[in-house]
């Protein structure tokens, strides 16, 4: 296994001590809890996070108009209850704490539990739990993937406008059924605290439906161009929208060049101008990632006015 690290059992710790240089506005609290230096005095605060190996999630949105604080924990597992009641006590002003959950049964347990822990100790909590991956039938069991991100930056700007706690749970919820994601890979990741991959695939096969801990995906089919990838990964989210207007995502996972995601751009728009759907926002990079897979995920939500403002509107994260 080649990877560029030292230790991995220092995978965690070594990154994110780098990260505090890359990085002069946040801070490292209790080993890996990332929050804002400048805390907020006001105002509902964001607090997110999960396994690493998904950067520049969550860390890299730590800033003002997204998160104020992102719980990290080991590559691919869920961070403790105790660190993410770290989190919640060190920005919460007053006004309310917000967790937004992926939708894996680690975090969830360990959010919640750590959502009852501070509701003991007298903060005021709520969550809100994303489900956003399409490759998983049953809407209760799907995962939350890039869409997540999206999340991130409409309950900031609602933070931001000094939305009350309830309100934004009210409206994340809301904006969240019209919010769909799907995957694919080419080569999967390798997990450096294993040195094994999640899958295997031939040269000529790819993966639909991945996951973001390098899941294999709910279907292996012979690689097609990228056109035809679009196509397949499209009709999949067009069985739940039907919206003529749309703000569209497309993240690389981790290992895909900025050449390849722009081929995949061009396909995509002409596909989704094909479709008759107007795509009012774009956004094209790494978002969410997988550490080192190849491929990426398409991820579509309506295009309704005060979305796209909160989309447009300016943040300390220089990832989104």
């Amino acid at each position: 296994m080649k990877k560029l690290i030292n230790d991995k059992e220092r995978f965690l710790s070594d990154m994110l001590d780098g990260l505090k240089h890359r990085d002069p506005a946040i801070e490292v609290i209790e080993g890996t809890v990332v929050v804002r230096k400048d805390r907020k005095k006001k105002g509902v605060a964001l607090v997110s996070g999960g396994g690493s190996g998904h950067e520049p999630a969550h860390a890299g949105y730590v800033a003002q108009g997204m998160l104020d604080a992102a719980v990290c924990g080991e590559v691919f597992t869920s961070p403790t209850p105790d660190k993410v009641l770290s989190a919640i006590k060190a920005v919460d002003n007053g006004d309310g704490v917000l967790l937004v959950i992926k939708n894996y049964s680690g975090d969830v347990m360990n959010f919640e539990m750590a959502q009852e822990m501070a509701e003991a100790e007298g903060h005021r909590v709520a969550s809100v739990v994303v489900r956003d991956d399409v490759a998983i039938d049953n809407e209760e069991q799907r995962r939350g993937v890039a869409g997540t991100v999206l999340v991130h930056k409409y309950a900031g700007y609602l933070a931001e406008q000094g939305v009350p706690l309830d309100d934004i749970v009210k409206k994340v919820q809301e904006m969240m059924t019209s919010l769909y994601s799907i995957g694919m890979a080419l080569h999967p990741c390798l997990v450096p605290t294993t040195g094994e991959y999640g899958f295997d695939l031939s040269e000529d096969e790819m993966e639909i439906g991945i996951g973001i801990h390098g899941e294999k995906g709910i279907s292996r089919e012979k690689s097609k161009t990228v056109d035809k990838i679009v196509d397949r990964l499209l009709d999949e989210l067009f069985k739940y929208t039907d919206s003529s207007q749309m703000i569209l995502m497309i993240n690389g996972m981790g290992a895909t060049p900025e050449s390849e995601l722009s081929i995949v751009t061009k396909y995509v728009m002409e596909a989704m101008d094909q479709r008759g759907v107007k795509v009012s926002k774009l956004l094209v990079g790494d978002y969410m990632t997988a550490l080192d897979m190849q491929g990426f995920s398409l991820t579509v939500l309506d295009g309704e006015d005060e979305v796209i403002t909160a989309i447009e509107a300016d943040t300390g994260s220089k990832y989104f």
